[in-house]
């Protein structure tokens, strides 16, 4: 029994139903299913309580891209924390109602244009939506090249984060602002691993970390190319791929197309021994220093993944088999509540999801007359709140933290507030030790042992624990790992390449026509950030609608009808004030960290509202120095 909130049970052979005796299955309005389990937080103030130091801080723009995201908060200088937290998607761009009446091989190329740094990963997951209701199957190859595309997104996307949008956090630029003292003691501390990174303290590390001038930084700058050279050798062109198609990739290959792929891959396994022993010093650091640090961006481990990579073997991409075809791949899709793994089949977390509109400029879609699919093709009930059954009505009002104050809907799973990000990817794979054997990593039940191989470096083997606590340091940590287990990844479906190409098994797309009838469709992938499914419904060739729900829509998402805050919100909640500053000269820099763990920027200007005038400084370096 997997759903806890949702009236959905299941029958002695497995199949779920809804519970019998319940009168509005999916109402709105039960006082006893508000949050339990989400972080206690204060959801409305009272400003007659509010002290002399409590001040009102408003972060606009948080930036991705063209400056989405806004972050309102309230500091409380007497207590030093956080004690409010409003997360605002500022920007509707429109993609659902684009595509709306389009010819489904159309989404492909258009919702690729979501995002600039992620585009492969729209083009990928829009092509499993569509080969699901085209009733398509990949050959072998084209499902391996598909994989080795995302392999490489992943290892341009999480160094990008650390070390251009992260990493300055912590330079020695930025914290000889907000507590001086840290840069003193860390010029005078060793680095457990300066014998792999070559930085002799913790100091050096900081230093590197500077924003444009920085080592580090501009090595990241540096590697972040080779990852968009791998995307390109096999998706043609990158960010906005060009050879996806539904049933595989039109790209042409060569032997010295696998063999570019790899020496640019092994240049990743040493880059990946020497993030993890960068990120490695300097979270330990933090934490030695003061154990607080556990406390910013802290927020119960409630998680979803759906899940990357197919297994060409299993992958059949039939929403029937979605279960088993999900539990084959290298990352294993699941759902994570207060740290224990609760499933990893695709058909519950597609069952549970629901988007809630209650706080987003929105109109509320969910009536009896538009639920066109109480149930999808294998009988389980479906929310009239689900993606099949979402439509998009923009409904811009003004901003009202009360009412409506943001343009991303709050997706809940069994109503509860979930995060999602590449951490939670290996959460996920530790806990359920369900992929593929290969010589590169294994998952221990307690988290994931990693095998780098020699390169200039050494032969390496590391460990990713999973983590007690999920904060903003720990995101940060995860993310280093996971450039390592991606590499790993990545090696073992690349011997697979190999493998299928020796045998001549070289056909990479199958030929399709379009159907005429009515269809639906889901694609399950991930993005960096985690999370991503498309989900259509067409009817005479045409899509007749056309669902996206991505990382940023989770964890950035407002509240929900019951009560419960989104991830963003959860985060900024509690987060100390660790600034060894006074009142005046507070920055707010452990809310920023706390957000941009969460990896959900771009360079950015920053403007930061802090009750006292505005603070504006135009920057190329993610808003990273703001004295």
């Amino acid at each position: 029994m997997c759903f806890k909130n949702l009236p959905i049970e299941f029958d002695s052979e497995g199949r779920a139903r809804l519970r019998e005796g319940v009168g509005d299955p999916y109402g709105l309005n039960d006082g006893d299913r508000r949050r339990s389990y989400t972080k206690v937080a204060v959801l409305e103030r009272d400003p007659v309580q509010e002290g002399p130091r409590v001040r009102d801080w408003m972060i606009d723009p948080v930036t991705r891209v063209a400056g989405a995201l806004a972050v309102h908060t309230k500091l409380d200088l007497e207590k030093r924390e956080a004690v409010e937290g409003h997360s605002m998607a500022m920007l509707f761009r429109g993609y659902e109602l684009i595509l709306q009446g389009r010819d489904p091989r159309d989404a492909i190329d258009i919702s690729s244009r979501a995002c600039g740094v992620c585009g492969g990963v729209h083009s990928t997951v829009s092509s499993l939506a569509i080969e699901q209701a085209f009733g398509i199957t990949p050959p072998p190859m084209g499902t391996i090249v598909r994989n080795l595309g995302e392999v490489a997104e992943m290892l341009y996307d999480h160094p990008l984060h650390l070390g251009l949008l992260a990493g300055p956090d912590y330079s020695s630029a930025l914290v000889e602002v907000t507590n001086p003292e840290l840069v003193v003691e860390a010029r005078r501390t060793p680095a457990p691993n300066a014998a792999t990174h070559g930085y002799q303290t913790i100091g050096d590390i900081m230093d590197a970390m500077n924003p444009l001038t920085g080592e580090y930084y501009v090595e990241a700058l540096g590697i972040t190319r080779l990852g968009r050279e791998m995307c390109q050798l096999m998706y043609g062109k990158y960010p906005h791929p060009s050879t996806l198609v539904p049933g595989g990739v039109m790209t042409t290959l060569s032997t010295s197309t696998f063999n570019e792929f790899y020496n640019r891959l092994m240049k990743y396994v040493d880059y990946s021994k020497k993030l993890v022993g960068i990120w490695d010093d300097v979270i330990d650091f933090f934490l030695d220093q003061n154990p607080d640090y556990a406390r910013v961006g802290d927020r119960p481990i409630n998680l979803i993944q759906t899940g990357i990579w197919d297994q060409p073997e299993v992958y059949d991409g039939t929403y029937e088999n979605a279960s088993a075809w999900g539990d084959a791949r290298w990352s294993t899709p699941g759902i994570i509540i207060n740290g224990e793994l609760l499933t990893t089949r695709l058909h519950d977390i597609n069952m549970g999801i629901e988007e809630f509109v209650e706080h987003s400029f929105y109109e509320d879609y969910a009536t009896d007359e538009n639920m066109k699919f109480p149930q999808d093709s294998l009988g389980n009930p479906l929310s009239p709140y689900h993606a099949w059954n979402k439509q998009t009505i923009p409904k811009p009002t003004g901003r009202n933290f009360k009412e409506k104050y943001s343009w991303s809907t709050a997706p809940r799973w069994d109503r509860m507030t979930l995060e999602t990000g590449t951490y939670g990817r290996m959460w996920t794979t530790a806990l359920a030790q369900k992929h593929p054997t290969n010589d590169f990593y294994e998952a221990t039940g307690d988290g994931i042992r990693i095998l780098m191989p020699e390169a200039t470096l050494p032969e390496t083997e590391m460990f990713w624990k999973v983590p007690g606590r999920l904060n903003a340091l720990e995101r940060n940590r995860g993310r280093a790992y996971a450039t390592a287990w991606t590499t790993a990844v990545g090696l073992g479906i690349l011997l697979q390449a190999f493998d299928y190409w020796r045998r001549g098994e070289t056909k990479t797309h199958t030929k399709f026509t379009i159907p005429k009838d009515e269809r639906l469709g889901a694609g399950f992938w991930e993005a960096g950030r985690g999370y991503l499914t498309h989900h259509l419904h067409m009817d005479k060739g045409k899509l007749v609608n056309y669902q996206i729900n991505t990382p940023s829509t989770w964890n950035a998402s407002p509240r929900d009808p019951f009560g419960g805050l989104g991830p963003y919100e959860e985060a900024i909640i509690g987060t100390p004030i660790l600034e060894s500053v006074g009142d005046d000269d507070v920055k707010g820099i452990d809310v920023l960290r706390s957000i941009r763990s969460f990896d959900p920027c771009m360079p950015c200007t920053t403007h930061i509202d802090t009750g006292k005038g505005v603070i504006t400084r135009e920057l190329n370096s993610c808003s990273c120095t703001l004295d």
